[in-house]
């Protein structure tokens, strides 16, 4: 593997967990994101699994990329609330939880203000959000930035992917891996979702090239390390 801004793991985390936190300003919570997330196999959501390594470490990369960030780019600021209000997670027993007594997770309503709050100040019309569509973005935000990650050449295959994604990242080992789900969903429904979720949000749903070349040749994403966008 090549190497990037938080090689290929932390990229493909970072794109995860802007995605959920912009599925939390749209209309849903951490408690249901988590939940859509563990019945699609994940051992626990985003939302728990910040809690347990603490919220000031993304915090703080995301101060660091303050300066390249694309001003176009929609920036969701929950999280840098829940950090400046001491909400760091399970280790001082707040975070998007509540954890009385060091002990187990409690839904804190205190959040789902603190949510509707930050969107009322975004002027955000929140409207409720299945779990079939919040699975459905999160994966296909994962995918589409592998993809890219694919493109540039910081993973050489789909399978160096799958492996990172697999026993780094907690995805369902018995889905195969991030890149072996693409494929069985299938590259042309996966570009026709993006496409229709870029209607809304071009930035951050602006489709990988290697998606778009692997539509056009009717290439899987396990081939693509064969081919190249512009053979």
């Amino acid at each position: 593997a090549g190497v990037c801004d938080g090689f290929i793991g932390n990229r493909i985390l970072a794109r995860y967990r802007e995605a959920a936190d912009t599925i939390l300003m749209d209309g849903s919570t951490p408690w249901d994101v988590d939940e859509a997330m563990v019945n699609f196999g994940y051992a626990m959501g985003p939302y728990e699994a910040q809690d347990l390594s603490g919220l000031d470490i993304a915090y703080a990369n995301r101060r660091r990329q303050d300066a390249t960030r694309d001003p176009n780019r929609r920036y969701i600021p929950i999280s840098d609330r829940m950090v400046d209000e001491g909400r760091l997670g399970k280790k001082v027993g707040v975070g998007w939880y509540r954890y009385p007594g060091g002990k187990g997770r409690v839904d804190d309503p205190l959040i789902e203000d603190l949510i509707r709050e930050e969107a009322h100040f975004a002027k955000v019309t929140r409207t409720e959000i299945s779990e079939a569509e919040i699975q459905e973005q999160l994966l296909l935000a994962m995918i589409n930035e592998a993809s890219d990650i694919l493109g540039e050449g910081i993973a050489h295959s789909a399978a160096e992917i799958d492996l990172v994604s697999v026993l780094g990242y907690g995805f369902p080992r018995w889905r195969g891996g991030l890149m072996h789900y693409a494929d069985e969903l299938g590259v042309p429904n996966i570009v026709n979702r993006i496409t229709k979720l870029a209607e809304t949000d071009q930035v951050a749903w602006k489709l990988s090239d290697v998606l778009r070349h692997c539509e056009r040749t009717g290439t899987k994403l396990s081939e693509y390390h064969l081919n190249r966008i512009d053979s």
